[in-house]
């Protein structure tokens, strides 16, 4: 793939992903890379222990969401081959593209901007999306594409391909675990100029080798959310 650039729209055009109400909202960024130690193997590991740390944080830190992750390279990844394993001949994908907004399970995720919806899938193994969604936009002229992973299987079921759905609109909700990869309830929201042929699917973690590759290709979402 060669190297690119895009102009994304600028957040005073843009949505959120998920519903704020100015001034009660509380958003909260949260580093989950290699620093963060408290988040071990014992954690991760567990769907059940993952869960619950999550929610504590969020309450520690009073938050009604956290948030963070783009370019950040992280070991919870580790709990599923989907990602590869340590130790092997290939390297594993450990690199983070979007950013994770960490919640309650059936909170509403919305497009970011207007657009086509693009393509939709479920992936069920471990550590996979789950119900994603992925819509197509145009700015300025060019094209490119939001990818909402880990939502309800009702999302997927409730919205078509070829669909035109507006900025701020409802798209879906975030599962529960069964539903969404064996996480706890989240939203992974990935930007991507060229989806080199992907259909309800794109990698959303990379091999650390590859990182200028992919970021290339998977503008920071924080250009467009401004949080």
């Amino acid at each position: 793939m060669e190297n690119r650039s895009v102009v994304l729209p600028p957040v005073m055009h843009c949505s959120s992903v998920i519903p704020l109400e100015k001034g009660v909202t509380r958003l909260v960024r949260w580093d989950l890379s290699v620093e963060c130690k408290e988040l071990t193997e014992e954690v991760y590991g567990d769907t059940d222990v993952f869960c619950r740390f999550i929610d504590q944080k969020r309450q520690t830190m009073g938050a009604d969401f956290c948030w963070g992750g783009y370019d950040e390279l992280r070991d919870i990844y580790a709990r599923s081959a989907v990602f590869g394993k340590e130790g092997e001949q290939e390297e594993p994908r450990r690199l983070h593209l979007g950013i994770d907004v960490w919640g309650v399970a059936g909170t509403p995720v919305q497009a970011v901007y207007e657009g086509v919806v693009h393509s939709k899938a479920i992936h069920s193994e471990l550590g996979n999306y789950g119900a994603v969604i992925i819509v197509e936009h145009q700015y300025g002229g060019q094209v490119f594409h939001t990818l909402y992973g880990h939502l309800s299987w009702d999302s997927v079921q409730q919205i078509e391909v070829g669909e035109r759905i507006a900025g701020g609109s409802k798209i879906g909700a975030l599962g529960i675990p069964a539903e969404n990869g064996g996480w706890p309830p989240h939203l992974h929201f990935q930007c991507i100029v060229d989806m080199e042929g992907y259909m309800g699917d794109y990698p959303g973690v990379c091999k650390l080798s590859e990182r200028d590759r992919y970021l290339n290709n998977c503008p920071d979402p924080m250009l467009m959310l401004g949080w």
